[in-house]
């Protein structure tokens, strides 16, 4: 707009400006201290907020009050199904009796059972003699002989099986002897008796 269209009187805001009139806004300048506290404020803030993170996080989380107060427990009561006036009666388990062990008994003496006499101790009628004793005891099988081998060094009752163990045991409580002895081979048939010494002297 040309100022010969401009509709209004001139005022003093339309005149121009002198060369020493200020334009425009001025503000006074800033200090140092307003520009550098928002970094020392950064500076000191942000590691302490992490501290206190990392000690939260270590002790578990934050404890809120009544946070670790125990669950009430609650028990229930069973009614008892006895009648009344049934006085409960106590069920004792039986306990079963003790297994009897049981010891097999040895066999009896058989009296019909063979029996040798040798006599190794060079008495003579040594052998007769000790048969007469086991004849008069009731064995029916006995025969007297000589004996010629070196062992055994005692009178000793030799036995074939197990099962002649009692008949052996007769025979030497009844002449004498004490040393009684399972061997096939020395016993013969059944029984055989070895005499070193005179089992009556």
């Amino acid at each position: 707009m040309s100022k010969a269209a401009y509709p209004y009187p001139i005022d003093e805001f339309d005149a121009s400006p002198g060369p020493d009139t200020p334009r425009g806004v001025h503000r006074a300048p800033r200090s140092a201290w307003s520009r550098w506290w928002p970094f020392l404020a950064v500076l000191v803030l942000v590691p302490a907020l992490a501290w206190g993170a990392v000690t939260v996080y270590a002790n578990g989380g934050l404890h809120l009050p009544g946070a670790d107060a125990p669950t009430p427990r609650t028990t229930t009561t069973t009614a008892s199904t006895t009648p009344a006036g049934v006085v409960p009666t106590e069920t004792t388990a039986e306990t079963p009796p003790a297994a009897v062990e049981t010891t097999a008994e040895a066999p009896p003496a058989d009296l019909a059972a063979p029996v040798s006499v040798l006599n190794g101790a060079g008495i003579s009628g040594l052998a007769t003699r000790t048969v007469t004793k086991l004849t008069t005891a009731g064995f029916t099988s006995v025969e007297a002989g000589n004996f010629s081998g070196k062992t055994p060094v005692a009178s000793t009752v030799f036995y074939a099986t197990e099962d002649l163990r009692s008949t052996a045991e007769l025979v030497g409580t009844t002449i004498g002897v004490t040393t009684y002895v399972m061997s096939p081979i020395d016993a013969g048939a059944a029984i055989t008796v070895v005499l070193r010494t005179d089992p009556a002297a």
